[in-house]
């Protein structure tokens, strides 16, 4: 193998590891349609609650977006660095 082609398969490695890292994202996006549906099912079953779950779905949908945004830290650490 030709110091060329080895380059461009760490190359292409990379950018799949990249891919399948930021696949754990869609985790998070299922996580927070989900919240989001239920906090405003919540919120039109009892509107005098809405503050409550309000919060409470804003807490748990930083919480979920925390992970998606720890996948692209992996993901740009895998494709810039090494």
């Amino acid at each position: 193998m030709t110091p060329d082609v080895a380059e461009k398969l760490v190359t292409g490695i990379k950018y799949l590891s990249a891919a399948i890292a930021m696949l754990s994202a869609i985790g998070p996006g299922l996580a927070i349609g989900i919240l989001s549906y239920a906090a405003l099912q919540g919120i039109s079953r009892n509107p005098e609650a809405g503050g409550q779950i309000q919060i409470n779905m804003i807490l748990a949908i930083a919480f979920a977006e925390a992970i998606a945004i720890y996948a692209l830290v992996v993901a740009m650490l895998i494709l810039f660095v090494g």
